[in-house]
């Protein structure tokens, strides 16, 4: 049992792993859900992974069932959307673009949409002991009648699994390209 434990901690990459993830408050009519986790590459290039979402997303949190028909277009009033045949759907809206620095999109993600609520999500990228901490906050608002309280719990588990993807996506190795 002790080598299987140690063979798992060496298999699982250090940078791909959020340091923290944390429901930072939650109440009937809000919550703000924060992750943190390093990556082991410059910000200009953490930013431009962030932009591929369709290769870290996760399938199971789409509603068309496929990570490759989501895009991310970084720009002011650029789209987080799915589309594929027979659906379409806006997940957020960027409302800034700061590449190698920040990405801020305006949205309620998934079951939140039905809901009429607001949200926020915030990836700040700073340089952090040779590489990249990118820090992860999704601010959610709407009435009281909503119970956001309830749903905190779940959204941070969502928005950790994402992070933790996109660490793995972005700290994996690239093959040298051919000039």
């Amino acid at each position: 049992m002790k080598n299987i434990l140690v063979l798992a901690c060496l298999l699982t990459p250090i940078f791909a792993i959020p340091a923290r993830a944390d429901v930072v408050q939650h109440a009937a009519d809000g919550f703000h859900v924060h992750v943190q986790v390093d990556v082991a590459h410059a910000p200009k290039r953490v930013y431009a992974d962030l932009l591929r979402i369709d290769r870290w997303w996760s399938s199971s949190h789409t509603f068309s069932g496929k990570a490759q028909n989501l895009s991310l277009q970084a720009r002011a009033g650029g789209c987080f959307c799915e589309h594929w045949n027979g659906g379409s759907v806006e997940h957020a809206r960027v409302i800034a673009a700061l590449p190698g620095h920040a990405l801020v999109l305006e949205g309620a993600l998934g079951p939140l949409q039905t809901m009429a609520v607001e949200g926020v999500l915030r990836f700040a990228l700073t340089p952090h002991d040779g590489g990249t901490r990118v820090e992860v906050d999704y601010r959610v608002n709407g009435s009281s009648l909503s119970q956001l309280s309830d749903v905190a719990p779940a959204v941070d588990r969502v928005i950790t699994e994402q992070v933790t993807r996109f660490a793995r996506f972005s700290d994996r190795p690239r093959a040298a390209t051919a000039h």
